[in-house]
């Protein structure tokens, strides 16, 4: 449907509030799910971000890349194996992340927002000891999975400052100089907090939290995090959705402004999210 010029106009004074709030501030983006495999929907996110870049927001996106590390695994005759969510990863697998996550899908998503007219930088949590982990230790063994001991946020700083988007790619660096796999939705929340980023989005294939999971008209647009323990006693938040909102919540309380679960297969979620009244998905504040 065409827009008319004075519908265009509308669209951009609408748009104006928020452009300024959001104005040299930084937003934190954890990119993944359907629309980083989609093309229509990639292309609409690169555009975004060379959008909120264009009119002077910060953009930092960090990525995953499970079906990519799947298929990767696959072709080389490794089975894919999860322990409680997250991938068990052996000496032959954290090798395996780094190439695909570091090499392909890093290069891949930078080379892509530079043919939208943007400026991208992409980084390894291992540059600059940017994420520096430690092994995850638990009940179960996950072999070279890491736990967040600190981030150092200078080598994202420069980029932005230098007019780049920063695309962390999300393996860490351990004291001991081996490469750790670390969650995404982990990593976006605490970079996003030692940034003290006004927002931090993260992109999923859901519409955000459900009252009824079954029922996409039942969206709750907004949680305050200390609601969080009451919503999961009565089983609103549940299975996937915890560790995700788990991340929200710590984003939050390390002082971000404001998270928000997203619906990434919506194309231009991420602006009608940040330049919108309404907004989509659900915030947490």
């Amino acid at each position: 449907m065409e827009l008319k010029n004075n519908m265009r106009s509308q669209v951009l004074i609408d748009a104006l509030p928020y452009i300024q709030k959001y104005h040299d501030k930084i937003v934190v983006v954890k990119y993944g799910g359907n629309a980083m495999t989609n093309d229509e929907l990639k292309d609409a996110v690169m555009n975004d971000i060379v959008l909120l870049s264009m009119v002077g927001i910060k953009v930092v996106l960090v990525h995953g890349g499970g079906p990519e590390i799947n298929a990767m695994l696959k072709r080389v005759g490794k089975e894919s194996k999860f322990i409680g969510g997250l991938r068990y990863t052996d000496e032959e697998t954290i090798d395996i992340v780094k190439m695909v996550l570091c090499g392909k899908v890093n290069k891949e998503l930078v080379s892509a927002l530079q043919m939208h007219g943007g400026k991208a930088l992409g980084l390894c949590g291992c540059d600059g000891q940017m994420i520096v982990a430690q092994k995850l230790m638990g009940e179960v063994d996950l072999g070279y999975v890491g736990d967040i001991k600190k981030i150092t946020t200078k080598p994202i700083i420069d980029a932005i400052n230098n007019g780049y988007v920063p695309i962390i790619s999300t393996v860490g660096i351990g004291e001991d100089g081996h490469s750790y796999n670390i969650n995404a939705d982990t990593a976006a929340s605490r970079i996003a907090a030692c940034l003290r980023a006004e927002n931090l989005i993260l992109m999923t294939d859901i519409v955000g939290l459900l009252e009824d999971k079954d029922d996409d008209s039942t969206l709750i647009p907004t949680v305050n995090v200390s609601e969080v323990p009451y919503l999961k006693k009565k089983g609103i938040i549940s299975g996937g959705m915890i560790p995700k909102i788990d991340c929200c919540v710590e984003a939050v309380r390390r002082g971000v402004r404001k998270t928000s679960i997203i619906d990434g297969r919506i194309p231009h979620s991420i602006l009608i999210e940040l330049l919108t009244n309404e907004g989509i998905g659900t915030q947490f504040i």
